[in-house]
């Protein structure tokens, strides 16, 4: 069993940034981001490889959004900078206990979720 634990979003201005924080204590995963906003289907953001070593990202998010993970790396960052309002929904971070690179960018890839944190950005 994984327990992810995710940092709070919040409420940004446009051309603004957030940080978000996901940690799966103990545990060096593959994971990503998804982002649902209302009445549209859960869509991905970015994902980072257990290494560190390779990432992806949704063409949306490219060039504004980074993703990281620290030294020890059990806790991953979404560098979220020059928000819009299309940015805005809910994030949820994710696991997975497979070790391949391939298929990161999928939903069905992963096996844990967190519980998801509302994202902002007014106009």
């Amino acid at each position: 069993q994984v327990h992810l634990v995710e940092s709070e979003g919040g409420l940004v201005q446009a051309g603004g940034s957030l940080r978000l924080s996901c940690s799966a204590p103990g545990r060096t995963l593959n994971m990503g981001w998804f982002r649902q906003a209302p009445g549209k289907e859960r869509e991905f953001v970015s994902a980072i490889t257990w290494t560190g070593r390779e990432s992806d990202y949704a063409d949306s998010v490219k060039g504004r959004f980074t993703i990281s993970r620290d030294g020890a790396k059990s806790t991953v960052y979404l560098q979220m900078n020059s928000l819009t309002p299309e940015d805005t929904a809910v994030y949820y971070c994710a696991a997975t206990l497979l070790t391949r690179t391939q298929g990161l960018n999928l939903a069905p890839t992963y096996l844990y979720w967190g519980q998801g944190t509302q994202v902002t950005v007014s106009s």
